[in-house]
């Protein structure tokens, strides 16, 4: 009866919220696990396949949602927390949404984004079959704390789970090294090649994880992914079971997986990560990857992730939420080569972080070129940003805290595209009013 009890309630505010114009994504998972705290184990006896969690700082919702895409276009039900609500009352709101008001459900696979921080509390109800873990970087600093931290973290949560099958980016060593745990079956992605120039950038992970000393690369795609070894104990990027090469990145972006060509409308060198997580789960859980071109055709990216938007010119939306994220977005917007306008907006409310001191180990002087027309700042912490320019000897053209004025002063000016920089707590915000501009032509 508890169980009955909670699902409703679950349902009733979901409904309540929608109707409110809230996204619903985990409050009504909270409010049913005060009804029935054991909700959660639930779900493992939903699942008929297999759980697949998705963890790592950046790419868990991009990677997750393009998981659950590909086995829903094999004909397969997944039950998946999509908008990223990856807490355990996140979960527990997908898995109730889901549910019939018997509180019965019955799904092929389940495909969950998890936060590192929250993976042993998941785990202590869920089995997960099968873990990505995209990479591991430096982030919110108030409250992961170092990454070392993090690893310890995820390490206490693969104990509770026997025989975990692993999908790690072999060329980060901070994953790589998941998999020298008791345990674990361990699989690499990775990227064979040298791509990127080799410019000065954030090695976060730059010590060796087994001994500590410094390691080092025969060439690095960005912070401290690429191919590295230690000399000291002889740690190093292991051979991949799911390889990149031959990549091309103008748009669409070109490449092999395992000697496949693979064409992908998506805007990103690190979205390329994303996308061999996904093959190589596919491929451990036995599930064909012959299909995969064609499934890349079908996924529509999750809000903020290189999100065009269509005005009198383009205006594309980024979510960066930490120094690695964000010296991607740039290099993204650095290998647009029309006149662009660039709107950063920064936030430190609790989800983003109150500690704002990651912006001084962002890259930001690449985003100064000959292509910049107009920079402009906004947000919670629009001086603290604006100061960050200051120190690179960059010009702020406008600074405001309206984000809605930021996107009206670019839409007026002669460059052929916009984009638009926000950290987590600023996305939807952001949305909200493009969605609103486009519906009134641009003008109110």
């Amino acid at each position: 009866m508890r169980k009955l009890l909670a699902v409703w309630a679950g349902k009733l505010l979901t409904a309540a919220g929608k109707l409110a114009g809230k996204k619903s994504s985990s409050s009504p998972g909270e409010y049913a696990m005060r009804l029935c705290p054991d909700l959660a184990k639930e779900l493992q006896k939903c699942v008929k396949k297999g759980i697949i969690v998705t963890c790592g700082t950046n790419g868990k919702t991009t990677t997750n949602n393009l998981m659950c895409s590909a086995l829903e276009a094999k004909g397969y039900k997944v039950l998946c927390n999509r908008l990223g609500a990856n807490m355990l009352n996140g979960i527990v709101t997908a898995l109730i949404q889901e549910m019939n008001i018997f509180g019965k459900l019955s799904v092929d696979y389940a495909c969950l984004e998890i936060d590192e921080a929250y993976t042993p509390i998941v785990f202590d109800y869920i089995k997960p079959d099968v873990m990505i873990i995209t990479n591991l970087f430096r982030d919110q600093l108030d409250r992961y704390g170092e990454i070392d931290i993090t690893s310890d973290i995820l390490k206490k949560a693969m104990a509770k789970v026997g025989n975990l099958k692993l999908i790690l980016n072999g060329d980060d060593p901070l994953c790589v090294q998941f998999g020298r745990e008791k345990g674990v079956i361990p699989y690499y992605f990775g990227i064979s090649e040298k791509v990127l120039p080799q410019l000065d950038d954030t090695k976060e992970g730059r010590f060796c994880p087994v001994c500590g000393a410094e390691q080092t690369y025969n060439y690095y795609h960005y912070s401290q992914l690429g191919d590295y070894f230690c000399p000291s104990c002889g740690f190093k990027r292991p051979r991949v079971d799911f390889d990149v090469k031959n990549v091309k990145l103008k748009s669409p972006m070109e490449f092999t997986i395992n000697g496949k060509p693979m064409k992908i409308n998506y805007k990103g060198f690190y979205n390329i990560y994303n996308l061999i997580a996904v093959y190589g789960a596919l491929d451990v859980i036995g599930e064909g990857t012959d299909d995969f071109a064609g499934l890349l055709t079908e996924y529509k990216p999750q809000i903020g992730r290189m999100q065009e938007f269509s005005f009198n010119k383009p205006v594309i939306l980024s979510l960066s939420k930490n120094p690695a994220g964000f010296n991607q977005a740039i290099a993204t917007v650095n290998t647009d080569d029309r006149k662009k306008d660039v709107i950063v907006a920064i936030n430190d409310k609790a989800n983003d972080g109150r500690d704002v001191s990651w912006l001084w180990d962002v890259d930001f002087d690449k985003i100064k070129n000959d292509k910049l027309n107009t920079l402009v700042t906004t947000g919670i912490r629009v001086w603290d940003i604006s100061l960050r320019f200051k120190y690179e000897d960059i010009k702020v053209d406008m600074m405001t805290s309206s984000m809605r004025e930021a996107v009206q002063a670019c839409l007026k000016t002669d460059s052929e595209v916009c984009y638009v920089l926000v950290n987590y707590t600023a996305l939807y915000p952001t949305e909200a009013v493009l969605n609103s501009l486009l519906k009134n032509g641009g003008e109110k």
